[in-house]
This record gives C-alpha cells, sequence and structure tokens, in this order.
C-alpha cells in the first residue's frame, strides 16, 4: 500500500502567496510590523543576529541566530532584527498570506516562530540556491519568480516539520496528528471530503481504531476533538469559497450542513462574523498589499 501524501490534499485548497519585499542587507534595528491574517518568511544564509518579539504574557523574548536559518513567523506578531549583518548580507525576507490564515489549522498548529538552521534540511538547498541567484540576477520576471520559490520553501519546511516534530518542539494540533499514522489517514480522508457525513464511527473507521481509542488519541494530539476539527477545517474551506464567489447556500450544501443558517452559525462561532459580514470585510481589504521595512 504506497504511504499517505499527508500534506497535499490540504495546501491545494489554499493559495500561499509569498510576496518578496526585501533582499539585501539590513542596517541597525529593524521592526516588522503586525498586519492581520500576514505572516514572514526570513532567510538568513549568511551572517548573525538576533531577534526579538513579545511572548503572550508581554515578555520580551530575543532569539540568537548565529548560523544560517531560516525565520518563519505564521501569524501576525511584531518582530525586530538586531545587529542584522550590514553588507556582504545573504538575506531574503517574504510576507506569507494564506486563504484562511486566521483560522488555518497547519498555521494555527505552529509555534509563534520556528526558527530551523539551513543545514538541517538538506531539501531547502536546491531552492534557496535558485532563489537568492534570482533575487542577484534582477532579471524579467524577478519578482513573480522569487515569490513562487519561498511558496516552494515554505512547503518543504511544512514537509520537514511534519517528519520532525519533536525537534520543533511543535505543541498539540495538526501537524502532530499528521505525523501519527492512524490518525493520518483520518485527517487526510476529512481533507479531501469535507462534506461527508462525518461521524465519529466513521472517522475512527479511516483511523482503523475503536472509537474510544480514536478520540483520546486525536484530542491528545491534535489538541481539539474530532467534531470540532472537522468544524474548524469546514470553516477555512468555506473562506476561500465565499472569496471566490460562491454562494452562501451552495457553500453550506458542499460542506455537508443541512442549511444555510446551521452553517452561518457554525461560521460566526469560528470567525466571530456571519458569512456575508465577513466576506464585505474580507473584500475591503485589497491584496497584494507590501509590508514596509522599518
Amino acid at each position: 500500500m504506497p504511504p499517505v501524501d499527508r500534506l497535499s490534499s490540504m495546501l491545494e485548497h489554499f493559495r500561499i502567496r509569498a510576496s518578496l519585499f526585501h533582499a539585501g542587507p539590513l542596517c541597525g534595528v529593524t521592526t516588522f510590523a503586525a498586519s492581520p491574517g500576514r505572516g514572514f518568511l526570513h532567510v538568513l544564509r549568511d551572517g548573525e543576529m538576533s531577534v526579538t518579539h513579545q511572548q503572550a504574557d508581554g515578555r520580551l523574548e530575543t532569539v540568537i541566530v548565529d548560523r544560517p536559518s531560516l525565520l518563519f513567523y505564521p501569524r501576525p506578531l511584531e518582530h525586530a532584527f538586531h545587529n542584522a549583518p550590514t553588507e556582504d548580507s545573504d538575506f531574503a525576507c517574504a510576507t506569507i498570506d494564506v486563504d484562511g490564515g486566521a483560522t488555518h489549522p497547519l498555521l494555527l498548529a505552529l509555534p509563534p516562530v520556528v526558527v530551523i538552521p539551513l543545514d538541517a534540511v538538506a531539501t531547502l538547498r536546491p531552492a534557496l540556491d535558485l532563489l537568492f541567484s534570482e533575487v542577484d540576477a534582477g532579471a524579467c520576471g524577478q519578482r513573480v519568480i522569487v515569490d513562487r520559490l519561498f511558496e516552494v520553501v515554505l512547503m518543504q519546511l511544512f514537509r520537514w516539520m511534519l517528519d520532525h516534530t519533536d525537534e520543533v518542539g511543535l505543541p498539540a494540533g495538526l501537524l502532530t496528528g499528521l505525523a501519527d499514522p492512524a490518525l493520518a489517514r483520518a485527517l487526510v480522508a476529512i481533507h479531501e471530503a469535507p462534506g461527508e457525513a462525518w461521524t465519529l464511527a466513521s472517522m475512527a473507521d479511516e483511523a482503523r481504531l475503536s472509537r474510544s481509542t480514536f478520540a483520546a488519541r486525536f484530542a491528545s494530539l491534535v489538541g481539539v476533538p474530532p467534531a470540532e476539527y472537522l468544524i474548524t477545517w469546514r470553516v477555512t474551506l468555506a473562506q476561500g469559497m465565499l472569496r471566490a464567489g460562491e454562494p452562501v447556500g451552495l457553500t453550506a450544501s458542499r460542506l455537508g450542513y443541512a442549511s444555510a443558517p446551521a452553517f452561518s452559525r457554525a461560521f460566526s462561532q469560528r470567525v466571530g462574523a456571519s458569512p456575508r459580514a465577513w466576506l464585505a470585510a474580507a473584500v475591503a481589504v485589497p491584496d497584494g498589499s507590501r509590508t514596509e521595512v522599518a
């Protein structure tokens, strides 16, 4: 039996948009502001520096980056680079926007910042070499190509973290669930067919576990009960469908809800606004906004 592809069925539903906004050396203290729904991916290919950001309890945390590394802020969090190299630095930064970013279970499963030494992820080298080659060349189409390469780097990072959950120190969430072979079968099935009439029994059958064992393992590794995860996944998908112009009623039907009101209640509970109110606010925010280095 071929191995389960744990990422494709999830990632194909979402448009990950990476946008290069800085390449080259940095001077002094450089601050990256937090914007709703936006993350950051920084690649330091040469040099060293320190990074500061506030923890959930308000304390300032300092991360020392003493070798070439990739720094990923999956969710909005203001951070600042100190003592960054001022010359001869292979350094590039991109903003990361994901459809349904506020509720995307993949991003919610990550710590506030992930710092990975580049030599720990050998599969990143070809994409990074091509990325910096394009940055240096400045040829026609550079921005589009670099943006796509950043997206490749991010997806390769997800793949690596999936196989190194202990090294990254991931909290309970989607990646730790996908790292479990039994839960992975159930999660992939849910990702591929979110509109199915899923029950605890049918999800447990996919995992080839008893209902009690499945429910306990799911809650322990994913951090929420199976039914709660299913709702979150459906609401996350709904955001992309609504953005694409799909009517609320059709979205509700495709995601397995018996009626539009039932879907709207679930959506409002997760997002804090009705589907139509959320969509009105979402389209009011222009796409492709750029982040400036302060």
